[in-house]
């Protein structure tokens, strides 16, 4: 017999009631705003009551660099999570929500697998509680304010050339990276170019997962610079009057969503910028409340740990005053094999020598959390094909670098398969032993800050960009935005900006090719490469699979 697919599982489940959770929680049943049975708001007004309240210890879950074998960051985040409420730990988990871009693409949910999901799977994966289309509304209204600003006599005398505010979409839409706006006569008004961007690398969505609380948000998105006059003056959002209403479209949505996993543990799942294009950490509000609840919350980070780990210290953690405790590093047998130079199709035969050329990747991996001063452990994601060998070599690499490495079976067993990782991730949590600081300090100049990162966590000789960019990130400095962060947007398939290398490759460049301003989030979105901004789907994308059954049910969801 097949073994059952993720969406399976996840139907079979017995949830339990919202309320339940909540109550576990210490959450009144006034304080849940629900959305049907199994998926709640909790209230400001609870959130405001924990404030006093001791923190809990952070756990980050990253992986090394992603390949199209899979590593199960999200599964392993599930399962740790579930493996320390099994071994008493007081435990929430705090996941991103997916983007509908990647469920009909390639990538698929981001809801776990197996036997460590989070609950209504369906739900979570496509509308949830309407948070992506709250987000998206906000962002698109904005630009809607700005060009009927320009269309009305244009007071504030905005340069339509110099309009850097593009829209969004929550989908692969590579048609919509580059447009005209505006063709079709004068009642249309002034034809510019501009494109879109996919919902999770908007501003805004980073500027949700940062905010603090309501006044918070309203004044990040009162600060977003949206265009430029003739003589380079900055407009913002707060220019044409578009952060109150902005305000208003997320009020709801900065509520942190309550749900559970398969064994009906909590979990807050709560904004989703990607970590390739944005910070791809889910919101600070969610974190923090958790933090309050719980004696440990189990959090991720997207993609290998050069850029969601990373982003994770620099940004997050820096930005909201957050201290992690521990970090867990995914690795798969499968994708150290790929690290190592075999092919997709040939996965599944035995290659000890390859997992040993694929296990450099790891090590960078475990060197650049160590940076930041946290101590990290490693989860081997096991799989059916993975042979005594090929773990034992990876086990005893880590031992040489003076890290524990666990076997963990979460997808077939749950949290039962991730209680050694668990015992281990609770004892270095409360050990005291992680000294967390950013990479890199806030007066550092922005290229420093980049040529930092390119140098420390990829592994690169340098960075290099043409003199329109440097010039850029100059007048970035004169107009009072120095100290801001770097948000390195590049492949997440290489420590490098080419997704070919492979490995831990050295002797290359980064190049950077363009530089944004998020005034809003206060960040600086320094791309790479030729990443995309707006991802294209697949030749043959998910989407071909997914439908409605004879029982009415959603089949090809995974």
């Amino acid at each position: 017999m097949a073994p059952k697919s993720d969406i399976e599982i996840a139907r079979a489940a017995t949830m339990r009631p919202i309320g339940e959770i909540g109550e576990r929680l210490g959450i009144s049943d006034d304080n849940l705003f629900r959305y049907g049975p199994y998926k709640a708001k909790v209230s400001f007004d609870h959130v405001n009551s924990l404030q006093g309240k001791p923190d809990g210890k952070l756990i980050l879950v990253t992986a090394i660099t992603p390949t199209p074998a899979g590593e199960g960051k999200t599964t392993t985040s599930v399962g740790l999570g579930d493996g320390l409420n099994r071994i008493g730990k007081n435990t929430i988990t705090c996941l991103r929500e997916p983007s509908l871009g990647p469920c009909f693409g390639m990538k698929g949910g981001a809801a776990g697998g197996g036997y460590a999901q989070v609950v209504p799977m369906e739900d979570i994966n496509l509308h949830f509680t309407g948070d992506m289309h709250a987000i998206g509304t906000a962002h698109n209204l904005l630009s809607a304010l700005v060009d009927n600003h320009i269309y009305w006599g244009n007071e504030l005398n905005i340069d339509a050339r110099r309009v850097t505010w593009r829209r969004v979409l929550d989908m692969n839409e590579r048609a919509l990276r580059d447009i005209v706006t505006s063709l079709g006569g004068v009642a249309n008004g002034f034809p510019r170019q501009s494109g879109f961007d996919i919902t999770v690398a908007s501003e805004i969505m980073a500027i949700f997962c940062l905010a603090r609380d309501l006044d918070d948000l309203q004044e990040r998105l009162s600060n977003i610079v949206v265009a430029y006059t003739r003589d380079r003056q900055p407009i913002r959002a707060r220019d044409v009057k578009g952060h109150g209403p902005m305000t208003v479209l997320l009020k709801d949505a900065l509520m942190p969503n309550l749900v559970q996993t398969l064994e009906n543990n909590p979990a807050f799942i709560h904004g989703g910028p990607f970590a390739n294009i944005a910070h791809g950490c889910n919101t600070v509000l969610a974190t923090t409340t958790a933090l309050k609840m719980a004696d440990y919350v189990v959090t991720e980070a997207g993609f290998g740990a050069d850029l969601g780990a990373e982003k994770f210290f620099d940004i997050k953690c820096r930005k909201a005053g957050l201290k992690p405790s521990a970090a867990v590093v995914v690795a798969t047998v499968r994708a150290l094999k790929m690290h190592g130079g075999v092919a997709r199709g040939d996965l599944g035969n035995e290659n000890v020598e390859a997992v040993r050329a694929g296990l450099e990747n790891l090590g960078r991996h475990i060197g650049n959390i160590r940076k930041f001063g946290v101590p990290p452990v490693v989860a081997i994601n096991q799989f059916i094909a993975d042979t005594d060998a090929e773990m034992a070599v990876v086990r005893e690499y880590c031992d040489g670098l003076g890290v524990n490495a666990y076997v963990c079976s979460h997808w077939a067993n749950g949290g039962a398969g991730t209680e050694e990782l668990a015992t281990k991730v609770a004892e270095i949590a409360d050990s005291g032993d992680a000294d967390f600081k950013p990479l890199y300090g806030d007066d550092l100049s922005l290229w420093d800050k980049i040529r930092t990162v390119t140098k420390e966590i990829y592994g690169a000789d340098d960075a290099t960009a043409d003199g329109a960019v440097m010039n850029q990130i100059e007048q970035y400095e004169k107009d009072g935005f120095g100290k801001f962060p770097v948000c390195m947007a590049k492949t997440q398939y290489s420590f490098s900006a080419n997704p070919d290398l492979k490995g831990a490759p050295s002797g290359f460049t980064v190049p950077v090719r363009e530089v944004r301003l998020s005034a809003g989030a206060e960040f600086l979105v320094v791309i790479c490469g030729a990443v995309m901004t707006m991802p294209g789907l697949p030749r043959v994308p998910a989407a071909n699979e997914i439908h409605i059954n004879e029982a009415g049910n959603v089949e090809g969801l995974f």
